[in-house]
């Protein structure tokens, strides 16, 4: 026989409430439950969600979605808008110099990548990662000499509060 249990979480109802927003949240006196009864489940979770587009498909690469940057000897700001990003590209080293991927909110600057060029070397250093930027921050590269560079996309996959961002 199986067997019941009340559950009080808030932080299960607040998730209950962003991913079933029809359901108007949990009313008075209304808890969720467990049980140790098996029962098959139906993922809606797309759908409650409010997308029919599958995770991997709303990370897609679009015209309006992409930026392009290409990094000679300078800084350049490359995200200053809020939200999950990824960035891609290559970093070209044919030489002495440093290509810097910086994570800065104005006053201070954190280095998060780097790829040094050495004399007489040539390398081809692909990146591929995901950053959160909130409020105040900005993701600039530094490209040092002439001899390096940075070139690639980026790409907003979600906003500041998790939701994807459809190409």
């Amino acid at each position: 026989m199986a067997q019941e249990f009340s559950i009080n979480s808030s932080a299960l109802e607040s998730k209950i409430n962003q991913l079933l927003p029809s359901q108007g949240g949990f009313g008075a006196g209304v808890d969720l439950s467990a049980s140790t009864q098996i029962i098959p489940i139906v993922d809606l979770t797309e759908s409650a969600e409010g997308s029919n587009v599958r995770a991997d498909l709303q990370t897609a690469f679009s015209f309006k979605t992409v930026s392009a940057f290409n990094i000679i000897n300078t800084t350049t700001t490359i995200i200053n808008t809020t939200g999950y990003f990824r960035i891609f590209g290559v970093a070209a080293l044919f030489g002495t110099g440093d290509v810097n991927f910086n994570i800065t909110d104005g006053i201070s600057t954190k280095l998060f990548k780097q790829y040094i060029g050495a004399t007489g070397s040539t390398n081809n250093n692909f990146f591929d990662f995901i950053m959160f930027v909130e409020a105040g921050v900005s993701i600039n590269i530094r490209s040092t000499t002439a001899n390096v560079r940075a070139s690639g996309s980026t790409r907003q996959i979600a906003d500041i509060n998790g939701n994807f961002t459809d190409p």
